[in-house]
């Protein structure tokens, strides 16, 4: 059992379904707990990724989209100041503050090898898949000059198959994600590639 594992699968009250943090409030949480730029680009990444995926692809309406996104804005919220309690921390951060309790499992189940959560809804399942993608796929397109620009989804595949390239980046985590979302993986990370270029 990791030593991360959070013990629970029940987040949240479903009395406060439909609460969210303020776009004010979301960010200046953000700013107050992740002082490493690059880890909240990766957080802005996941949340534009997140929100498009959900409008693009699943018809949300726009209360639906600002889960997903915050979400996939938060999920890592405490991982530079808490390691050790990652992500137990937003978690109770987030119980505390009443908010939607969608949002809260979606964050807990982001990992499940790590957390012991089990992604259930479809807000679940492609946090799990955009987040190690979205990361893996940054990684590729800063070593390149010319960034985003030109980058192809077999480049990207081909370096998911060089064990050295981004090491950190679990590819057992990756393919479990996507076989979970009945989404082609070029498809996914050509998506990926669109969205978050544009992210600053």
């Amino acid at each position: 059992m990791s030593s991360r594992n959070l013990g629970r699968i029940v987040f949240g009250d479903t009395i406060n379904t439909g609460n969210l943090l303020s776009y004010e409030e979301a960010n200046g949480l953000l700013l107050d707990w992740v002082p490493n730029e690059r880890l909240r680009l990766h957080m802005k990444q996941v949340a534009a990724n997140m929100k498009a995926w959900s409008i693009e692809k699943e018809g949300a309406d726009e209360l639906t989209a600002r889960k997903w996104e915050q979400a996939g804005l938060l999920h890592d919220a405490d991982w530079e100041k808490y390691p050790d309690d990652h992500c137990r921390i937003i978690i109770e951060e987030l119980e505390r503050r009443n908010i939607d309790p969608d949002v809260i499992h979606c964050i807990a189940s982001h990992g499940p090898s790590v957390f012991g959560v089990e992604p259930e809804s479809k807000m679940d399942k492609m946090i799990y898949a955009i987040d190690e993608l979205s990361g893996f796929i940054h990684a590729a397109a800063l070593i390149r000059p010319t960034m985003y620009e030109g980058l192809e989804v077999k480049s990207v595949l081909k370096r998911l198959k060089t064990p050295s390239f981004a090491a950190q980046v679990s590819r057992e985590d990756i393919n479990d994600a996507v076989s979970r979302i009945d989404v082609p993986i070029e498809e996914l990370i050509q998506f990926i590639i669109d969205h978050q270029k544009i992210v600053s």
